[in-house]
Order: structure tokens, then sequence, then C-alpha cells
């Protein structure tokens, strides 16, 4: 048995959802209602570290290198 996070999908603005721990089997369908209240609901993915980006990081000089970066020679 495995515990998930599901949380609740608020049906009216400003409603914050509730968020519960719950075990179920690996082969188990995600819920889709709180068993509890009948409230919609949805599993969290939780976990994992670091950021994912696209974007390169700039090029780090020589030490008293004068070139912009970029050739090649540190």
């Amino acid at each position: 048995m495995t515990t998930y996070v599901y949380e609740t999908i608020p049906q009216t603005p400003g409603t914050e959802p509730r968020r519960a721990d719950l075990k179920q089997s690996n082969n188990g369908r995600p819920l889709t209602a709180d068993p509890a209240t009948g409230e919609p609901v949805r599993r969290v993915v939780l976990g994992g570290f670091g950021i994912k980006t696209s974007a390169k990081p700039a090029p780090r000089k020589a030490p008293g290198h004068s070139c912009g970066g970029g050739c090649g020679c540190h």
C-alpha cells in the first residue's frame, strides 16, 4: 500500500483546497471524490528536487583572462 496525497478541488472562488493522505494500492485508480465528503479531489504529485530550465549558464572567464567568454579557451 502506498500513501498518496489528495486535495479537494474547490467549487467556489476563494475556497482553499483541503489536503489529506490516503493509503491506496499501487494498482488502484486515482480517486475522483473524497470518500468521506464526496467532494471532487485530485492526486497531488510530490517529491523531486532542483529546478529544470532551458537557460544556459553564463560563460565563466578564467582568472586573468580578458576575452568576453564563449571562445572555449577556459
